[in-house]
């Protein structure tokens, strides 16, 4: 017999009994709807968790800090991060570039206003990744611009009276785009210029000069990072500027003089090159990261990157899929117990058909295919179903989440940015309906075995 033929008589013999196979396929379709949407929501929550660190941060990102060991502080025993290093570091496969990253404690005065700030010197490449809300970015190399954080403004405080926002809870009254910020690079005689002096070091007799106050230098604002003071990113609290213009200014101001943070020879003169805090180095793709980080580890520095948290998390996602999917699992298993019910009520039935077939020369295997295909057709309806209901379910519940995310305040109104929770992926549907077949025509495959053991007589006298 042909296929056409095995096909044909198939679905004539499941709607001789519609109802009963109805019910067996509606097993199916809970089954494999349940599969579904379990997976689906694994898989959302391992997405969402990923693109919520790639909305504040790089995945693609390296962090570099200093290693050796530190010993008496000398620069032979420190693992410094030199522009030579970062030129080896640009040599390792994979790797499109690097930044240094200088940082420098500066105190920045507007009007009754001051505030600490953490100043980081970075290499273009890194600016780029900011998202600037308003003004520009400080590419230029030969001019010193700042561009602040958007919550650094919560940072300043009234030198008169001490109050702050962390007091008031009110953001101060500072306009850092439109007023001159005045700058303070040499913060340790800022603060000895303004310490309390005793009678003793106050009079002439002690020899002692009082420190004169640190020039002051108004640095133009270039822009702020895009955001309100409300809202938190990795560049929210920091401020950042062109690394050369950085350098430059701070060997004007110090000359010859050991700059702050700067290590020194033994002699306790600078060194005639600068010493990066850390460093980004970046990678083309994600999947290469790793493997980065390990080679610079090996390097002697310590290096780190968010996909060290991506890769546990996924783990733990993994097995939380596959719990999910075990649950859904247990449904289509009770359906296909259904389905080999319903082929072997569909055996006992047909007895004295399938004697008649075998008398007239039918092929065992032919009657063993016409049950299978019973069987798979039972999947593959319910599959295809129980995939369409999916989605239906999965958007409910993408609805749902996202009317819990806008009541809790973590999405605006309008957005569906974080909305999707459960997400269903073409392969889990190709796979989903694939199961579903084989799990229909596994559970056929016993009573048509029996179906091909009939004895051809006892078939045809059975009533």
């Amino acid at each position: 017999m042909k296929f056409s033929d095995l096909l044909r008589l198939s679905i004539n013999n499941l709607k001789r009994r519609k109802l009963r196979t109805f019910l067996t396929v509606l097993g199916v379709i809970i089954g494999t709807a349940s599969i579904v949407v379990m997976v689906s929501l694994g898989i959302g929550q391992a997405e969402l968790q990923t693109e919520s660190i790639e909305s504040y941060t790089s995945l693609t990102t390296i962090d570099v800090w200093q290693g050796g060991m530190f010993g008496d502080g000398s620069s032979e025993e420190q693992k410094y991060i030199t522009d030579e290093v970062l030129e080896s570091f640009e040599r390792i496969p994979h790797v499109t570039g690097t930044s240094p990253q200088l940082r420098v404690n500066v105190i920045a005065k507007q009007g009754v206003y001051e505030a600490n700030l953490q100043l980081l010197g970075v290499s273009p490449a890194f600016l780029e990744e900011i998202n600037v809300g308003e003004g520009k970015l400080p590419l230029d190399p030969k001019k010193l611009e700042f561009l602040y954080g958007n919550s650094v403004i919560r940072d300043f405080m009234n030198a008169k009276t001490g109050e702050g926002y962390y007091t008031t809870y009110e953001d101060p009254d500072v306009d850092l785009m439109g007023k001159p910020v005045f700058i303070i690079f040499d913060t340790s005689a800022y603060y000895q210029s303004h310490a309390p002096q005793s009678a003793e070091q106050a009079g002439a007799e002690s020899g002692q000069p009082k420190v004169k106050p640190p020039k002051k230098y108004i640095v133009p604002t270039a822009g702020l990072v895009k955001g309100t003071p409300d809202d938190w990113g990795q560049y929210s609290y920091s401020t950042y500027c062109n690394v050369d213009a950085l350098k430059a200014q701070l060997k004007s101001i110090y000359r010859k003089e050991p700059i702050p943070g700067q290590p020194t020879d033994k002699k306790g003169k600078p060194l005639d090159y600068f010493v990066y805090d850390n460093a980004s180095v970046y990678v083309d793709d994600m999947e290469n990261v790793k493997s980065v980080q390990d080679t610079i580890a090996a390097m002697g520095y310590q290096a780190n990157s968010n996909m060290d948290w991506v890769e546990q998390n996924q783990k733990t996602m993994q097995i939380q899929q596959a719990i999910l999917g075990g649950i859904g699992a247990v449904s289509l298993l009770v359906a296909a117990i259904g389905i080999a019910n319903t082929m072997m009520m569909s055996i006992y039935e047909r007895t004295k058909e399938i004697g008649v077939m075998k008398v007239l020369g039918c092929d065992m295997g032919n009657i063993r295919d016409m049950f299978l295909i019973e069987s798979g057709c039972i999947g593959l309806m319910g599959g295809t179903a129980g995939i369409a209901i999916s989605y239906g379910v999965s958007f409910v519940i993408n609805k749902l989440y996202l009317r819990n995310q806008m009541m809790s305040g973590y999405v605006m109104p309008g957005s569906d940015s974080m909305g999707s929770i459960s997400r269903i992926p073409l392969w889990l549907v190709i796979m989903a309906l694939i199961f579903a077949v084989a799990i229909g025509m596994l559970a056929g495959f016993f009573p048509s075995r029996r179906a091909m053991k009939l004895s051809p007589l006892s078939a045809i006298r059975n009533e």
